[in-house]
């Protein structure tokens, strides 16, 4: 399949053969570098990483990835351009596009990652934004697939939390277009908004995924394969909003009634990490000082369960990130 010049800006920019195909192909990519192959297929590119949040998982997954292939990376932190202050986002795009081959952006505004795209002339990929996580969820469906006795098409998973989120937004509409049966538990007010929804739902027609969003966390994850949760405040919102936002998610934290509600005794735990499972981090111990809370989305009884296979997919973050560089900018082995 030929995707050389073709950006990854959202979910929906790739049809469901193209999504699959990345996800094979960063399955036979981790094989390769699990067996110590490396075929350079990234030999003479370089790539920037426009990070405006930022990140572990994805800045670590962009640069082994690049590095693996015999590619390179500059990294430009939020302080290291003047991207969007002094100079535009379409000014910026028309100088990077013309000394890189791919550009790799994780920020705040969607629009802005729309405009690199439209703007570059080379690919650009989105790391994250407010509104979509495609890279993620690129990751999320390799893991399920390598996790799953059933085939990815009768899989079911279950999101619970801030159903607005990125990640809850690009889970919805990766199943609609994957044609599975995908539920999003929130309380109302953290729903997906109707225009997500919308998008998912026209997905869905032609896909035949079974699409649910709901309150009720026992109905939301009765017979689940994969129950998936995130962090209560994304990155920006104000920490002031804490004790409002573990008011309304309170009930929706995955723990072992959670799970156990599933009926499923071969349910799955899946977290797009960082995670708020103990207090052995700064965010966590405040929660408990202030709410006597030891977690927040998960309990570190799920967390360090069997059942979590958390680490398996951040690890697929660097196999599906390595595909999509490999099969848009990629030179033949």
């Amino acid at each position: 399949m030929d995707l050389i010049g073709r950006s990854l800006l959202k979910e929906a920019d790739l049809s469901a053969e193209e999504f699959l195909y990345l996800v094979e192909l960063g399955a036979h990519l981790k094989v390769q570098k699990r067996g110590g192959q490396r075929t350079r297929r990234l030999e003479g590119r370089s790539v920037a990483l426009i990070f405006e949040k930022t990140s572990t998982r994805t800045r670590s997954a962009f640069e082994v990835a690049a590095h693996d292939e015999g590619g390179h990376v500059t990294y430009i932190g939020p302080d290291d351009s003047q991207l969007g202050r002094k100079e535009s986002v379409k000014d910026t795009a028309r100088v990077l596009g013309r000394m890189f081959d791919g550009i790799e952006f994780r920020g705040f505004s969607q629009e802005s990652v729309e405009i690199l795209g439209a703007c570059a002339g080379v690919p650009v990929w989105n790391g994250l934004t407010d509104k979509w996580h495609p890279t993620q969820m690129l990751a999320d469906v390799l893991t399920m697939r390598d996790h799953s006795a059933k085939p990815l098409s009768a899989v079911s998973y279950c999101y619970l939390g801030d159903g607005r989120n990125n990640t809850a937004n690009s889970l919805l509409v990766t199943g609609a277009l994957l044609g599975l049966d995908v539920r999003i538990c929130a309380p109302e007010t953290l729903q997906p908004s109707p225009e997500v929804q919308g998008i998912a739902q026209q997905l869905a027609a032609t896909s035949g995924a079974s699409l649910t969003v709901t309150a009720d966390v026992m109905a939301a994850v009765a017979g689940a394969d994969f129950l998936y949760t995130d962090v209560w405040l994304s990155m920006g919102e104000s920490g002031d909003e804490w004790d409002a936002r573990i008011d309304l998610l309170l009930p929706y934290q995955v723990n072992a009634e959670v799970m156990a509600a599933t009926g499923n005794p071969e349910v799955q735990f899946l977290h797009c990490l960082p995670a708020l499972h103990n207090t052995e981090t700064q965010i966590g111990q405040q929660i408990y000082d202030k709410r006597g809370l030891t977690a927040l989305e998960v309990t570190d009884e799920v967390f360090e369960s069997p059942a979590s296979i958390v680490f398996d997919q951040a690890e697929n973050r660097l196999h599906t990130i390595k595909a999509v560089m490999v099969a848009t900018i990629g030179v033949p082995a």
